[in-house]
């Protein structure tokens, strides 16, 4: 696969950058408009571009910021056919998260079991624990066992 030429890739960068200042600022409408000009600028098959899968990322964390729940699903399950998408926990967790919101109990367990597996409970801390508390209905979760020369 090739890359973006430098030009246009500086200008995705560029949005995605204001658009995550926006989101800090929990201007999430805003930031959404940023990600959105950045995914349009990408060459088609949209898909096949590194750049894909972190602006479709920003998209979905900032349709669940904003309890769009059912278009933050669709642009997450989107941005798990780019690049790189499977076995990032942040995808995983926010996908797990929008499918929780949605009702969909086993498929929100089964992302939250692979952001789990990956990054650990760290990922879920400043996340509402009502999704660390349904993980741990499903799965057990043992605390690390001090090891032989610390006992």
């Amino acid at each position: 696969m090739s890359e973006l030429n430098s030009e246009l890739y500086s200008t995705i960068q560029d949005l995605c950058s204001k658009g995550d200042q926006l989101a800090e600022s929990e201007k999430y409408s805003n930031a959404l408009s940023e990600y959105y000009k950045a995914y349009e600028l990408l060459p088609s098959p949209k898909e096949n571009w590194d750049a894909s899968t972190w602006i479709l990322a920003a998209i979905g964390d900032m349709n669940f910021l904003m309890k769009d729940y059912d278009s933050g699903l669709q642009n997450l399950i989107n941005a798990m056919k780019c690049p790189d998408a499977i076995g990032n926990p942040f995808i995983h967790l926010r996908l797990g998260q929008c499918q929780f919101e949605l009702g969909n109990f086993d498929k929100a367990a089964d992302e939250f079991v692979r952001a789990y597996a990956i990054e650990g409970e760290e990922l879920f801390l400043n996340e509402d624990k009502k999704y660390f508390k349904f993980l741990k209905s499903k799965i057990e979760i043992s605390k690390p066992k001090k090891p032989w020369w610390k006992f």
